[in-house]
């Protein structure tokens, strides 16, 4: 498999694999040979199982270069992962929450799209590293329906009104406009919602302890990975780059004023002790000027895989008219699957750069004024494209809008997402027999 496609997989879909389907529960159930390590609500999670994330998880770090925990310690991590995504599901079929086949297999598509190669191309790849590709695409089903999840339970419930945009704004024009970004890892020591006194004297001396090894250079990422609670434990408790407006409050009135390789004190929250640790500092310098794109097209969307080759013959011919002639808004109207571009001759207005998905917009980036496309491929369906006008735009403004809404949504969001997946873990029923 090459790097790109290691990347994606390991980075973008290490959460995905962590979960067996329930068919091969139930068999390993009935398997007398294998062995029970958690019970979840009314499921279990068997040794076979979290044997087979174990592979997973071990090849995905030494891809990484990092140092692998003990196996003890990786089991204990993965497992609680593992406990954590079974409620979830458990959660969304409660809910009727499905992924059906169409959108999973255009997900699919577009993860191949991404990687250059047609779907065959990249199961192909994937069997290469000795990927089950049916387990690949369950995994991927799951953790679709867990996203959907999180949105109906968590983020959509995050609310950001205009008044707190403008008054970030104005606080940052206060600041001078400084704007950095900060790469942070990430140690929670868990403390659980009804903790007795004692049980929160211990967590702080295990987070205490763990501050004064890292500052005798203990590695971050082995730590993380071995004693951290948090969602990124085994990421190696890597939060990626963020603006310190972005963080919770009581992260950001940390990484202001540090430097790089500096270890926090405990930091005290209702989820638990927090260690944070500055990875890097770099300037954010945001755009202002984009060149915008008037573009409309036609869809043909196919009822099936099966029909795609059909719906581009359909746009072909399309396509063709319109070179001989006729009117393209009136063949939109007529023929596109787009309901709301289509009634309006297929229009679609001033585009920016990253609204539209990445087969389209690499399509219409091509073209030349007035210059109609082939087919392009898109998981909505096949496209014939045509570019009207280009300009160059200042968005300043939208874009500190959307820089604003997106980093308070953040902030708020964080600590809600934290709350809530130690709500429903506290609720279930589970036996951890490890």
């Amino acid at each position: 498999m090459n790097g790109v496609i290691k990347n994606f997989f390991w980075i973008t879909l290490a959460g995905s694999l962590l979960v067996a389907s329930a068919t091969q529960a139930k068999l390993a159930v009935e398997n007398p040979l294998d062995r029970i390590v958690a019970v979840v609500n009314d499921e279990v999670i068997t040794a076979l199982e979290l044997k087979a994330e174990m592979g997973l998880i071990k090849k995905q770090l030494r891809q990484q270069n990092t140092q692998l925990p003990s196996d003890a310690v990786l089991e204990k991590q993965l497992l609680e992962r593992m406990i954590l995504r079974r409620i979830q599901l458990q959660m969304a079929k409660r809910g009727s929450i499905r992924v059906d086949d169409d959108m999973l297999n255009r997900t699919l598509e577009n993860i191949a799209a991404q990687n250059r190669m047609s779907l065959s191309q990249f199961r192909t790849a994937l069997q290469s590293e000795g990927i089950n590709f049916e387990s690949f695409r369950e995994n991927m089903r799951d953790e679709i329906t867990v996203n959907r999840l999180q949105q109906r339970q968590v983020r959509s419930r995050i609310v950001v009104t205009q008044q707190e945009i403008d008054n970030f704004i104005n606080n940052q024009k206060l600041r001078g406009g400084k704007d950095k970004e900060y790469h942070l890892g990430h140690i929670l020591i868990s403390v659980p919602e009804a903790a007795s006194a004692q049980e929160i004297k211990a967590a702080r001396a295990k987070a205490e302890k763990i501050v004064q090894d890292l500052r005798a250079n203990a590695d971050f990422t082995q730590t993380a990975i071995s004693l951290s609670d948090g969602q990124q434990a085994l990421e190696g408790g890597d939060l990626g780059w963020r603006r310190a407006d972005a963080l919770p409050s009581l992260f950001a009135d940390w990484v202001v004023q540090q430097a790089v390789d500096t270890v926090s004190d405990v930091l005290r929250s209702p989820s638990g002790f927090h260690i944070i640790k500055m990875l890097g500092i770099r300037d954010n310098q945001p755009q202002h000027m984009v060149t915008q794109t008037h573009a409309r097209h036609i869809l043909i969307r196919p009822f099936d895989e099966a029909d795609s080759h059909e719906a581009r013959t359909r746009l072909e011919k399309i396509r063709e008219r319109i070179i001989a002639g006729e009117d393209f808004a009136a063949l939109a109207k007529a023929y596109s699957d787009d309901p709301g571009s289509g009634a309006e001759g297929g229009e679609l207005g001033w585009v920016n750069p990253g609204e539209m998905v990445p087969n389209f917009e690499q399509g219409m980036n091509a073209l030349a004024i007035d210059e109609l496309s082939e087919p392009v491929r898109s998981r909505f369906g096949w496209h014939l494209i045509q570019v009207l006008e280009r300009r160059k735009q200042d968005v300043t403004e939208q874009i500190q809008n959307k820089n604003a809404r997106d980093a308070i949504r953040a902030r708020k969001l964080d600590p809600a997402m934290q709350a809530w997946v130690r709500r429903i873990r506290d609720e279930a029923f589970v036996e951890n027999r490890l």
